[in-house]
C-alpha cells in the first residue's frame, strides 16, 4: 500500500510535472490541508486495496461503502407523551373543577373556549417538566441529528473535493452518467436525483402517520384558526421548517451541479440511504404502534347527559353551618 502511494506521488507524466509543482510548493499548508490531503491518500489507498470485482469501478464502488458504513441514527426514548397522555384527563377535570368554584357563566362555546384557554398553560407547563426529566427536549432532539452527521459530511466532502483535483486516477473512471469523476455530471441526472430524494426525505414523515396524530394534527389546525379568526398571532415552527427544507432541496440541485462527480455520487448515496433508514424506522415504530393500539384496553364512554338549558352555570359552592338554630323563647 506504500508502495502504491509513493509510485501515485513520483511517476507523474512529465508533461505535468512542471505544470503543478510551482502551485504545490507554493500552497500554505496547515492543519486543515493536512487533514485533508491524509484522508485524501487514505481513500484512494482504500479503494485500491480493496478487492472489487472487475465490473465495479473501485473508487465509485468505495465512495458508496464508505457512505453506508458511516452512517448512524439518534431516536430520543417516546416517555414523555404517552405520560403527558394519562395525565391529560386528570389535568382538564382540575380545570373543570376550578371554573366550578370560579362560578362562570356562559353557553357551551364560551365554556368549552375557557376549558381551553386555562387548560394549555397547564398542559404546556407539565409537558416542558417531562421533557426535562426524561431529557428529551424537542429542540435537542431535531439538532442533534444534523449536528452529529455535519462533521463527517462535511469532511468527507472536503477530502473527495481535494482527490477529485488534478492530475488525479478519478478521471481514468466513470460511472453512471458520469463521464469522470473528476468532472460534475453533464446530463444534470445526479444532481436532480439529489433534490427528488431530499424532497423525498422531508415528505417522509407523512408515510406512515397514525391516525391519532392525524387526528391531533387536525385538532392543532382547528385551534390556529379560531386563534387567527380571534386575532391572535400563530407559529406553527413544523411548517416553517418544512418550508425550509423544500427550498433547501432545490438550492441543493443547483450547488450539485457545481461540485466534481465524486461528491455528487457521494450526496446522492447518503440520501439514498438516508430515505430509506428513514422508511424502515418509520415502518417499525408504525407497526409498534398498532400492536399497542390492539392490546390497549378500550376507554369506558361516560354517558352523556342531556341538559335542557343551553347555558352552563357554574355556581359557586356555599358551605352552610351545620350548627343547631338557637330556639326561640
Amino acid at each position: 500500500m506504500l508502495a502504491q502511494r509513493a509510485a501515485r506521488h513520483v511517476f507523474r507524466p512529465p508533461a505535468l510535472r512542471p505544470r503543478f509543482a510551482h502551485k504545490e510548493l507554493n500552497r500554505p499548508r496547515t492543519f486543515v490541508t493536512e487533514a485533508i490531503q491524509s484522508l485524501s491518500n487514505e481513500f484512494l489507498d482504500l479503494a485500491l486495496a480493496i478487492p472489487y470485482p472487475q465490473s465495479i469501478p473501485p473508487y465509485s464502488g468505495t465512495i458508496i461503502l464508505v457512505t453506508v458504513a458511516k452512517k448512524r441514527q439518534w431516536r430520543a426514548e417516546e416517555l414523555a407523551l404517552p405520560q403527558l397522555q394519562q395525565e391529560k384527563p386528570e389535568i382538564l377535570q382540575r380545570v373543570h373543577q376550578d371554573m366550578h368554584k370560579d362560578g362562570f357563566r356562559g353557553n357551551k362555546e364560551e365554556a368549552a373556549m375557557e376549558h381551553s384557554k386555562r387548560a394549555e398553560p397547564l398542559l404546556t407547563t407539565r409537558r416542558n417538566e417531562l421533557f426535562k426529566k426524561y431529557k428529551c427536549s424537542p429542540t435537542a432532539t431535531m439538532l442533534i441529528g444534523p449536528l452529529t452527521q455535519l462533521p463527517i459530511f462535511v469532511s468527507t466532502s472536503l477530502m473527495l473535493s481535494h482527490a477529485s483535483q488534478p492530475p488525479t486516477v478519478f478521471d481514468s473512471e466513470s460511472f453512471f452518467t458520469l463521464s469522470s469523476l473528476a468532472h460534475s455530471d453533464p446530463t444534470l441526472t445526479l444532481p436532480i436525483v439529489l433534490g427528488i430524494l431530499t424532497l423525498a426525505n422531508v415528505e417522509s414523515s407523512r408515510w406512515f402517520i397514525s391516525a391519532a396524530a392525524l387526528e391531533r394534527e387536525q385538532k392543532v389546525a382547528e385551534w390556529n384558526t379560531k386563534k387567527r379568526a380571534m386575532g391572535h398571532t400563530v407559529i406553527e415552527p413544523k411548517k416553517i421548517v418544512q418550508s425550509t427544507l423544500r427550498v433547501l432541496a432545490v438550492a441543493r440541485i443547483l450547488i450539485a451541479a457545481l461540485v466534481p462527480g465524486s461528491i455528487q455520487l457521494y450526496w446522492v448515496t447518503s440520501a439514498v440511504f438516508g430515505l430509506v433508514q428513514t422508511w424502515i424506522i418509520d415502518w417499525v415504530d408504525h407497526r409498534r404502534r398498532k400492536f399497542r393500539a390492539l392490546q390497549a384496553p378500550e376507554p369506558v364512554k361516560p354517558v352523556a347527559r342531556k341538559e335542557p338549558a343551553s347555558t352552563i352555570v357554574f355556581k359557586k359552592v356555599k358551605t352552610e353551618s351545620k350548627l343547631p338554630k338557637p330556639k326561640r323563647k
